[in-house]
């Protein structure tokens, strides 16, 4: 469709995808829109299409990418003086399993999204929290939140996310009882979409209040159907709860495998509540597993990031500064910093040291 009815519709179009599920049509659908919201200069709604292109890097696990549109979408509102609630940012903090900071961008937000009447922001914070509280182990928390968050089911987008939550924080506290409803819903939708993310977010949902061969029957058709997808955090989730799943059960060997590999995911995408929880249950089957240490020169801010990226791309000093709303000199200072932490010297060499650096985007 046309470039300006594109910029009217799209951000419908991308939410439909999410609440189905369609995580190839999600991907396509927001790549346009962050772009033609660039293109066009359509600056209110531009840190709406980066944090909808947010939520897609962070499911892919690409939380360096991600962090960086935050920081734009941060950039962006600031310049132009709007009201937009920090979602991105309190949504990466979740994942990351920073209580802290989840917790400060959630008091500092309240106040002001209840006085304007944002819904949606409440029910996205309190997913947030039900994820972050999955993730460091305390599953009455994350169940309190998770049920918050159940109370609008038919908000569009969130759908599918919040009963996932919500299943597994019920049935680890020990009220299975509490996750039927969900469960149906889950099914509801999985049922219509289709996709390979929504059934297989169901099979391993139903795979939490199933026993015996139905269980494993259940979980080795969620990794199946995952691993098929983009979602590298739903992938990674499966394969924890599997591998929970077979401690539990007394197969403390192929628990192992099972738990490795969440662990070694959870840890390169920096998602350091569930590699903790994965490296717990590793050490209660005997394994040891060291904490991940990252050295400081390794780690790029989400700004420092978001410039090296652009910088990558060929944009001049100028051009970025105009993007992400700071001069030019601004630029310059933080692109030495860049080069200081890669061990490089020129632009040039920013297309082979970002793609394989394996990052770490810290909280500027």
């Amino acid at each position: 469709i046309p470039e300006d009815a594109a910029l009217r519709w799209l951000w419908l179009a991308c939410r439909i995808a999410r609440a189905l599920g369609d995580d190839a049509s999600w991907d396509e659908l927001t790549d346009r829109q962050t772009r033609l919201a660039r293109r066009a200069g359509a600056l209110s709604l531009l840190p709406i299409a980066l944090i909808e292109r947010f939520g897609v890097l962070l499911f892919v696990g690409d939380l360096v990418a991600a962090a960086s549109l935050v920081a734009e979408a941060e950039a962006v509102v600031e310049a132009t003086g709007s009201h937009l609630a920090p979602q991105g940012a309190i949504a990466l903090a979740a994942w990351r399993g920073d209580e802290a900071e989840a917790s400060a961008l959630i008091d500092a937000g309240r106040q002001e999204v209840v006085r304007r009447g944002e819904g949606l922001w409440l029910i996205a914070t309190e997913w947030a929290s039900a994820v972050l509280f999955n993730g460091l182990g305390r599953y009455d928390d994350a169940l309190a939140a998770a049920e918050q968050a159940a109370e609008h089911p038919h908000e569009l987008g969130l759908s599918t996310w919040v009963p996932t939550e919500l299943i597994e924080a019920a049935v680890r506290s020990g009220n299975p009882e509490r996750a039927a409803g969900p469960l149906r819903r889950l099914r509801e939708i999985s049922r219509a979409s289709g996709t390979d993310w929504a059934l297989g977010v169901e099979a391993r949902s139903r795979a939490l209040v199933s026993e015996g061969d139905a269980a494993e029957r259940l979980y080795r058709e969620a990794i199946e159907r995952l691993g098929r997808t983009r979602i590298r955090v739903a992938l990674a989730r499966s394969h924890l709860l599997y591998g929970e799943w077979l401690r539990r059960e007394g197969r403390r060997m192929d628990s192992r495998g099972q738990l490795r590999t969440a662990h070694q995911m959870y840890d390169a995408m920096g998602m350091n509540g569930f590699a903790e929880r994965a490296r717990r249950e590793l050490l209660a089957t005997g394994e040891t597993v060291r904490k991940r240490s990252v050295e400081t020169l390794d780690e790029l801010t989400a700004q420092e990031f978001q410039i090296a990226r652009l910088a990558r791309d060929g944009l001049s000093n100028p051009e970025i500064g105009a993007q992400l709303f700071i001069s030019p000199r601004t630029v310059e200072w933080h692109l030495r910093k860049v080069f200081t932490k890669l061990g490089i010297s020129s632009r040039r060499e920013l297309r082979t040291a970002l793609p394989g650096a394996g990052l770490t985007a810290v909280p500027a």
